[in-house]
């Protein structure tokens, strides 16, 4: 079951004896079981019924005779298990998961973790409840994913604008939407989010950001280029060497990638890229100004500065001096 389902089958008064939330993406687990910790029941209800448990503090057979319990004035108790990926044996839970209470709904919270799917534990959990997995959302994912986050609430955006916010914030999903949310505060609905709105709001520079050095690069646009990461020496915080290589070189992988494409149509290249049909442009006018030979040189290089911005070989140099190196070198 999705995300999506299970907010939804909440949402509609559907619930299940066991949430089993685990993976690397805690957003989605966090986004689960908050909804159920605030709306399955009333604050009258939750004085009586409503347990939080810690998993370094307990252990399963406490957890089973809280989960046996029943609930008191209410049709529901609820037991929420925080931290959960640090119960020991938590397999030994299994007794309870062949034959849960019906009136009991025990989320437990396992993050960065997940279950064997093939073990007895986890297909009974899959069979009487919810076995959840939230995988990590990949930067490349992350434009798509924010377009579906403010379609649902009734806004769009403009790709280069989800492009500036992937790049700047990173596949950090609860960062990500926080930001958006204050986006949604502060527009009226049905407006399409543009750069100006991004900069205004979250006060990442339209101008001045990993995007547009992406771009600068593409076309071979020194002065352009030479001015971003003039501003990014100025303001190291906000664009730290290693962050800026590691979106580079996704570009220019990209890049390398679109070079041995058969199939160069912007549908096949969108897909095989993962990026927005829009950009699609962008990577077939830059593969024209870098062949295979300079890309393949282009990495090496990144390769190498982001060794040097971590102090590998006895380096030293400032970071603003490395960064504007290692953009000569790569448009020379």
């Amino acid at each position: 079951m999705t995300y999506e389902e299970i907010i939804g089958n909440l949402q509609k008064k559907i619930y299940h004896p066991i949430y089993f939330l685990m993976g690397e993406e805690t957003y989605f687990i966090d986004k689960i079981s908050d909804y159920i910790t605030e709306n399955v029941l009333t604050e009258a209800e939750k004085g009586f019924n409503q347990t939080v448990l810690y998993g370094k503090d307990i252990e399963p057979d406490t957890i089973m005779a809280n989960a046996r319990r029943f609930p008191m004035m209410s049709n529901y108790q609820v037991i929420i298990v925080r931290e959960a990926q640090n119960i020991k044996k938590i397999e030994e839970l299994e007794p309870y998961a062949k034959n849960p209470l019906n009136s009991t709904i025990l989320v437990l919270n396992y993050k960065y973790k997940t279950l064997d799917k093939r073990k007895t534990f986890a297909k009974l959990i899959d069979q009487k409840g919810i076995l959840f997995e939230s995988k990590k959302i990949y930067e490349n994912q992350l434009p798509t994913w924010i377009s579906s986050y403010l379609k649902a609430q009734r806004y769009t955006i403009a790709p280069q604008a989800a492009a500036m916010i992937s790049e700047y914030l990173g596949a950090d999903l609860s960062k990500v939407a926080n930001e958006l949310d204050k986006l949604i505060i502060s527009l009226p609905a049905g407006t399409q989010i543009t750069p100006d709105h991004i900069e205004k709001n979250i006060g990442i520079s339209k101008e001045f950001n990993v995007y547009e050095l992406q771009n600068a690069l593409g076309e071979r646009d020194l002065l352009k280029a030479n001015r971003i990461v003039n501003y990014f020496g100025a303001n190291p915080s906000s664009n730290p060497v290693p962050v800026v290589i590691s979106s580079l070189f996704s570009y220019f992988s990209k890049i390398l990638t679109y070079h041995f494409l058969e199939d160069k149509s912007q549908n096949n290249v969108a897909s095989v890229l993962q990026v927005h049909p829009f950009f699609v442009k962008t990577y077939v006018a830059a593969a024209k100004n870098y062949n295979i030979k300079k890309v393949v040189e282009i990495i090496s290089i990144l390769r190498e500065y982001d060794m040097k911005s971590k102090g590998f070989g006895g380096n030293s140099a400032d970071p603003a001096d490395l960064q504007k190196e290692m953009i000569y070198k790569i448009l020379h």
